[in-house]
């Protein structure tokens, strides 16, 4: 990132004096739906958790779940759910004793050191310091109807390393080595776009590809229990859907600096992103970086409603920080607009509500841009571009412990994401990062319905399904009609006309079963199967009709998901 916002970070860690550092629990880890579950059953949002901004704090996640386990002793919680409590607490055990020392002890270790913890390849607790290093470990195998060679497989080898230093700073590190080969329509986008889903640079290797990822950071207080500062690489997510249309964890980690501030309801951060510039696919990656800068404000109005502010701006700066967006108050439209600056400034509002401690109602409304005059015209202005989202969560559903659905309804309308082009032929303002979406996986220009359900028989098993169906305009032989957010908005055929589906439709349909077993604290054996069929009208492009089913192994690590698009 820049430098001298670097060294401003810094030097706010130096001269802190403050206490009571944090870890964040990893994006795709178990606790995320448990987290949720435990607070629509209670009945009333917390003021600690926030869930619609992730990554969300292991200090207060084990403060909340240690509440809720106190109350779950007059029987309101399943014995699942008091299952998944301990477990969750243990794998954060370092917040849940005074001496840090919360883990739950394993039954066999070798030498009283290795899995000394059940969850903790190396666990070291001595005063003052901290630190858990686990490894990093998958293979899953596959059969993909579409490829000649029709067995397939993918393998993870890596390690992750957490801890703190006294109360001054907490600390966390991921660096892992990957091999996969993807299945056919996914390796289609690949090859498409120039990019893997959540992966920055990449290598073919024989029938896949091969990359590194490296995550982490460094958390610091500045105010003791009210404000923190963050540096490091990582991904994060807005929102309380499936998807996101402000930002999510869809695409590659981008180097940041996050200051998060909490006052009795209040949740406030500001996000400093250094992004990737775009390349067309096939030719070498562009030089340089682009930014982005984010506030969300988080507020629960009542025991049952919480809202949420958003804004953004992307921007490029020939490789140097604009600093006139450092002002973490101020409404960065009415900065962009003094500066009179070319940059990409998008406003969203987003909320949630609890009903009848078995219902979560959420939604988003994204701003990208639009003129009052002709927003309810019914002409079709290319420039009124924006993104809506509705949803609903249903806890213990029909009666049945621990089955949970969730439904969700996307709307973008075309050319929102897009931004007009440099001098050097790239959309740098457009909200991407490594040739990925930086919001919704599908970009803009779409109708889309999707749900997932997640249910929980016995403690160690788990099984989750997902359908979607969506409908999307095409870009092709040269057309811009808005769904592909990587092209100039200059290049648009006509500024009336525009439909949400613009252009060629095409219409996708997927389904996906998946069962995990956990044999011990985050070692899971895997086993399910993915079917999508993807048409464009007319026969336009060929149509692509898929079957994937893999098996495998995986310790410490979320499962591979191939359910994006």
């Amino acid at each position: 990132m820049d430098k001298r916002l670097l060294s401003l970070g810094l030097s706010l860690c130096i001269w802190t004096t403050a206490r009571a550092q944090e870890t964040f629990l990893q994006q795709g880890s178990d606790e995320y739906h448990l987290l949720e579950r435990l607070e629509t059953r209670s009945g009333a949002l917390s003021d600690e958790l926030f869930l619609s901004t992730q990554p969300v704090s292991r200090r207060d996640a084990v403060h909340f779940l240690q509440e809720e386990k106190s109350a779950s002793y007059d029987g309101a919680a399943s014995a699942i759910d008091v299952y998944n409590m301990n477990r969750a607490l243990s794998i954060s055990g370092e917040w849940v004793a005074p001496n840090g020392d919360g883990a739950a002890d394993s039954r066999y270790s070798l030498w009283h050191t290795i899995y000394r913890k059940q969850p903790d390849f190396i666990h070291v607790n001595r005063e003052g310091f901290f630190l858990v290093a686990n490894p990093v470990l998958s293979f899953q195998a596959g059969f993909d109807r579409d490829k000649p060679r029709q067995f397939v497989y993918n393998s993870t080898q890596g390690v992750e390393l957490r801890g703190h230093i006294k109360d001054w700073a907490g600390f966390y590190f991921y660096i892992a080595n990957n091999y996969d080969e993807p299945p056919t329509y996914v390796a289609d986008w690949i090859e498409k776009w120039g990019a893997i889903p959540g992966v920055g640079h990449f290598n073919r290797s024989g029938n896949g590809y091969q990359y590194l990822q490296i995550r982490g950071y460094v958390n610091v207080p500045l105010i003791r229990d009210h404000v923190s500062l963050s540096l490091g690489y990582d991904r994060h997510f807005i929102g309380d859907g499936i998807r996101s249309l402000f930002l999510s964890d869809f695409s590659e980690g981008a180097a940041f600096a996050r200051i998060n501030t909490r006052i009795w309801k209040l949740n406030y951060q500001n996000l400093y992103l250094m992004l990737k510039p775009q390349s067309r696919a096939g030719e070498p990656a562009t030089t340089g970086h682009k930014y982005a800068t984010a506030h969300y404000l988080s507020l629960n109005v009542t025991r049952w409603l919480n809202i949420g502010l958003f804004e953004t701006v992307t921007f490029s700066r020939g490789d140097h920080f604009e600093f006139g967006y450092l002002n973490p108050i101020i409404f960065y439209r009415a900065v962009e607009r003094g500066m009179g600056s070319p940059d990409k400034v998008a406003l969203g509002f987003n909320t949630k509500a609890i009903v009848l401690k078995h219902l979560s109602l959420y939604g988003q409304l994204l701003i990208n841009e639009f003129t009052t005059g002709e927003l309810f015209s019914g002409k079709g202005y290319w420039a009124n571009k924006w993104g809506i989202q509705a949803g609903a969560k249903y806890f213990d559903a029909f009666t049945i412990s621990n089955l949970d659905l969730q439904g969700e309804v996307n709307v973008v309308r075309p050319y929102t994401y897009q931004h007009y082009s440099s001098i050097e032929g790239n959309s740098i303002a457009n909200a991407t990062h490594y040739n990925q979406p930086l919001a919704h996986p599908l970009g803009a220009g779409f109708a889309e319905v999707i749900g997932n359900v997640y249910y929980q028989p016995m403690p160690r098993l788990s099984i989750n399904a997902r359908a979607m169906y969506y409908q999307q305009g095409v870009d092709m032989n040269g057309s811009n009609n808005g769904s592909n957010i990587f092209l100039d908005y200059n290049t648009r055929p006509a500024d009336y006309g525009v439909k949400l589906i613009n252009g060629p439709k095409a219409d996708c349909m997927l389904f996906s079963l998946n069962a995990s077993y956990e044999f011990r604290p985050r070692l899971y054996i895997d086993i399910g199967g993915t079917y999508r069929k993807y048409k464009v009208e007319n026969n336009i492009l060929p149509g692509q009709s898929s079957l994937f089913l893999t098996a495998g192994v995986r310790l410490n690590l979320a499962r591979k998901d191939y359910t994006q698009f």
